[in-house]
């Protein structure tokens, strides 16, 4: 089966974006925990060139599937045995991040100019999957991330596009997350490089690598919730207009290390939170900060090629991962809407798609 033309339009259109303009996907991710060391995971996803048509997917156990590759041929097949649900984009098989029914999660995050994939061959693809199959394939079959890492040694991740040059498309890296509080970034690098790492700060978004966004924390120490003291210029002495002057030095514009810092800065500096809904409610009020108006990331000739979308950031997500609740918002539609896995039917003989929103903006009149 060859991929839609939808797809090949959104991934022809981020190679170019990474080549000329800069990306147009700028995903955002954190990790908060509540005094009972439960787990949220929430993420932000991003595109100003089309509609990524995301769904709801609800996967059912006991489900074949099979990976397409580039040249539109059968890769690797193989049988669910999770139940899982997720969010799709541009294509219903391309989850973007999704919860399965034993608790693990996974997300892509965009990761250009960094991210190098083996060299598909198409000789030898039995065990081929490709990198927009990735979380589908961790959500169906596994419940740890220790059984991730030793089942990611046995398949060959290429990726999904190759141009008419042989060129292949951007690709991703990935956040994997557990009910034991187990939380990694996978990275594929230098064709094919295999790097796993903790994530001991709860934050992903995404170029450069992971170890240097951590690392870039250190520029960024004098950072402090709350305002500063008085500071004395001779005989002067200079107060804070207002609150929130101890991190004035906050980095506020939408690269990616920017908001690794800014994100980072939010989760360390959130308060307690007994409960899991307190942390859900925590996660999207962080995640606004992350809300990309549509046009301000595009120069002023590229704009005129973006189509009429209310917003560059096309829905945020937040997974209760203790209670396996998926919540999320859309650009359309910024009134938050969930969905409990534990009351899907997992047995079923295909998986259920829905819209996430009704396709447009719409506005509700309040009366007295």
């Amino acid at each position: 089966m060859a991929l839609k033309p939808l797809v090949l339009s959104i991934l022809s259109g981020l190679a170019l974006a990474g080549a000329s303009v800069g990306t147009a996907d700028a995903c955002t991710g954190i990790t908060l925990s509540t005094e009972a060391h439960a787990n949220i995971h929430a993420r932000t996803i991003e595109w100003g060139e089309s509609n990524l048509n995301s769904k709801l997917i609800i996967a059912p156990r006991n489900y074949g599937y099979a990976s397409t590759m580039p040249n539109g041929k059968t890769g690797l097949s193989w049988d669910s045995k999770y139940g899982f649900a997720g969010i799709s984009v541009s294509d219903d098989r391309f989850i973007a991040e999704g919860i399965n029914e034993a608790g693990l999660t996974a997300g892509l995050f965009y990761f250009k100019g960094y991210g190098s994939l083996e060299k598909f061959d198409p000789a030898h693809t039995a065990n081929n999957i490709t990198d927009m199959d990735f979380v589908r394939w961790m959500l169906s079959q596994f419940d740890t991330v220790e059984q991730v890492k030793a089942a990611i040694k046995q398949i060959k991740i290429v990726p999904v596009y190759l141009d008419a040059k042989g060129n292949p498309s951007p690709t991703a890296h990935w956040r994997v997350t557990d009910k034991s509080g187990a939380n990694i970034v996978i990275e594929i690098v230098n064709n094919g490089e295999i790097h796993f790492y903790d994530n001991p700060v709860g934050v992903l978004t995404n170029s450069p690598d992971f170890p240097w966004q951590v690392t870039n924390l250190n520029n960024y120490v004098n950072l402090q919730p709350g305002t500063s003291a008085p500071v004395n210029f001779g005989e002067y002495q200079a107060r804070s207009f207002g609150v929130g002057t101890a991190f004035a030095a906050l980095p506020g514009d939408i690269s990616p290390p920017a908001r690794f810092v800014r994100a980072a800065f939010f989760v360390e500096t959130a308060p307690a939170m007994k409960t899991n809904k307190d942390a859900v409610s925590q996660a999207f009020h962080i995640l606004n900060n992350f809300d990309i108006p549509i046009g301000t990331e595009f120069s002023t000739e590229h704009k005129a090629h973006i189509p009429d979308l209310p917003s560059a950031t096309q829905w945020t997500s937040v997974i209760d991962q203790q209670n396996r609740v998926l919540y999320y918002k859309t650009m359309f539609d910024s009134g938050i809407k969930s969905f409990d896995l534990n009351s899907a039917d997992l047995n079923g003989a295909k998986e259920t798609k829905l819209a996430l929103d009704n396709g447009s903006f719409t506005t509700h009149k309040v009366t007295q």
